[in-house]
């Protein structure tokens, strides 16, 4: 089981306000806060952290699980608002599973951040 996971941003500001509204709809907000980074948690602890730090992580790709495929449309447009680039639009991506709903966006750095539904369509 996973703990936790983090990916060093080159602007902390930038990366806490894109990150703070593209994971509200999955029910994340910032939690725990330290000198150069940010633990977002949808509970209470932070599983997802950035730090400002060298070298800046611009590849990593991070999967959030969403209960429902509305938090994955939600994601979407509130991460492009916040300044991430559309890297897949929602929707299902059978080659992965019938009922794989996922939408993908870059953050700042070039990180592919995506929420996935795995419920069927209700």
């Amino acid at each position: 089981m996973i703990d936790h996971a983090m990916v060093r941003v080159k602007d902390l500001k930038r990366s806490r306000t894109f990150y703070t509204a593209a994971l509200a709809p999955l029910g994340y907000r910032p939690a725990h806060e330290f000198p150069g980074a940010i633990g977002f948690a949808s509970g209470e602890k932070a599983d997802f952290w950035v730090a400002q730090d060298t070298p800046v992580t611009t590849s990593a790709h991070v999967a959030f699980t969403s209960l429902d495929r509305k938090a994955v449309d939600a994601f979407h447009a509130a991460a492009l608002k916040a300044g991430g680039k559309d890297n897949g639009a929602p929707g299902i991506r059978a080659d992965y599973s019938p009922n794989y709903y996922a939408a993908f966006v870059y953050d700042p750095d070039g990180n592919n951040i995506e929420t996935v539904c795995h419920e069927p369509q209700k």
